[in-house]
């Protein structure tokens, strides 16, 4: 099984849930164009990743996006949509 659907297949299994995927076609990625998530390092995960962050009541949105920043020591971060709790 190709390594990517390996990794899919681990997130399922993760989730509970069973899929099946087609391939319709297998390539080598260029190391110039990304690499597989479990060879990136803290840093790059860091950089250009997102968070699925289940906000508490209370503080505001703005709040928790100022304390990713602080937690994660990134210049910037935001929020898409909202992060208000259900």
């Amino acid at each position: 099984m190709e390594e990517g659907i390996k990794f899919l297949a681990e997130l399922d299994s993760f989730a509970g849930v069973q899929r099946k995927y087609l391939v319709k076609r297998e390539a080598e990625t260029d190391p110039r164009y990304g690499k597989h998530p479990k060879s990136r390092s803290a840093e790059e995960l860091i950089s250009s990743g997102a968070i699925n962050l289940d906000k508490p009541p209370g503080p505001t949105s703005h709040e928790v996006v100022a304390w990713v920043k602080e937690l994660l020591r990134v210049e910037k971060a935001g929020h898409g949509g909202t992060l208000e709790p259900l």
